[in-house]
């Protein structure tokens, strides 16, 4: 197959995207801009204030990309966009740049689905994983566990019940009161905490599956922080961040393990936001030595949402067989389960 120079579009929330990927080169730009100083104003995002951010964004951002790839737009094979899942109104915004562009250079355009382009983001490491793996996805509103054999063969291992792990992080910063986005801010706080201080449940540990439940620990935490209303000083946060923290870890660890053990696969993939979280990453990587797997992790950089992880992911899907589709016509998807674009049976 020819080098293709893929464009990547991310807009799915609150972060606006644009990246260009070579396929034999690799990924030669990424630009981002993030909406997280607009949204804390308002303690989390606001939906019509994310795409009209992105409309503002999308132009400046291209540019910006094209200049560090040195390249321009009639260098470009095909465009990759993020067709869902997200918040419908920041979805249209990148789907309709995405489409409209295609169209005025005449290239193809690649819908991509958000959380693929997280799953295979570890791809875009200097050292990447090989396929199969077993990939954890702990991204946004999402915790999967997950058997990957290739690009579109997916096979559902095990997904949460109710709260994601990035929800329950955001939702327990908030109750200690910590300002928006909580979930990165408890987790440096966890840091300062002592272990031990506090017991929290680890919901599902031993539930005998891959499913996961996050409400009730966000709960447990409810409780701590009425029990301590009258002395919510620095040192409680900070334990009680330690001890939300300890129990979260502990739960994807374990089941993570449980997937490795039931495959019998030796790669672990862990991507989304979540991954980026500094005591999954220790304890994985302890875990890995003791029993002798491999795990890998997306740069930190591409953890949070990006242009990089999409344009990878049109990209592979393009080298998979999957056609480019002319560009004029589009629909996002707000909701789209991952497995949709699986071509695996699934259990």
């Amino acid at each position: 197959m020819c080098t293709m120079l893929i464009l990547g579009v991310e807009s799915s929330c609150d972060e606006t995207g644009i990246a260009l990927y070579d396929s034999e080169a690799g990924l030669l730009s990424h630009a981002l801009y993030s909406q997280v100083a607009m949204h804390a104003e308002y303690g989390g995002v606001v939906p019509e204030l994310a795409s009209r951010d992105h409309i503002r964004r999308v132009v400046p951002l291209l540019r910006e990309a094209l200049g560090q790839a040195g390249k321009t737009l009639d260098e470009v094979d095909a465009v990759a966009y993020t067709r869902g899942p997200g918040l419908a109104g920041a979805l249209l915004v990148g789907c309709a740049f995405a489409e409209a562009l295609a169209l005025a250079i005449d290239k193809p355009t690649i819908p991509v689905h958000h959380l693929e382009g997280h799953l295979l983001s570890p791809l875009l490491s200097s050292d990447p994983p090989t396929f199969p793996f077993v990939a954890l996805l702990v991204s946004g509103g999402h915790t999967q566990l997950m058997k990957v054999t290739g690009v579109g063969e997916y096979e559902l291992l095990g997904e949460t019940l109710d709260d994601a792990a990035g929800e329950a992080f955001d939702k327990s910063a908030k109750l200690l009161g910590l300002p928006y986005p909580g979930g990165a801010l408890l987790s440096k706080l966890a840091e300062q905490g002592t272990p031990g201080v506090h017991e929290l449940p680890r919901p599902m540990l031993h539930s005998g599956d891959l499913s996961f439940s996050f409400s009730g620990l966000k709960t447990a935490v409810l409780t701590l922080v009425r029990e301590h209303a009258d002395a919510m000083s620095d040192e409680f946060k900070a334990n009680a961040a330690r001890a939300f923290q300890e129990a979260i870890v502990e739960v994807l660890v374990k089941k993570s393990l449980k997937a490795m053990k039931q495959t019998g696969l030796k790669q672990l993939v862990v991507a989304g936001g979540v991954g980026a979280n500094k005591q999954l990453r220790t304890t994985l990587n302890d875990e890995a030595k003791r029993k002798r797997f491999c795990v890998y992790y997306p740069e930190l950089e591409f953890c949070t949402d990006n242009g990089a992880m999409i344009a990878l992911a049109g990209c592979l899907r393009l080298q998979a067989g999957t056609p480019a589709k002319a560009a004029g016509s589009f629909a996002v998807q707000p909701r789209w389960p991952l497995m949709e674009m699986s071509v695996s049976p699934t259990k």
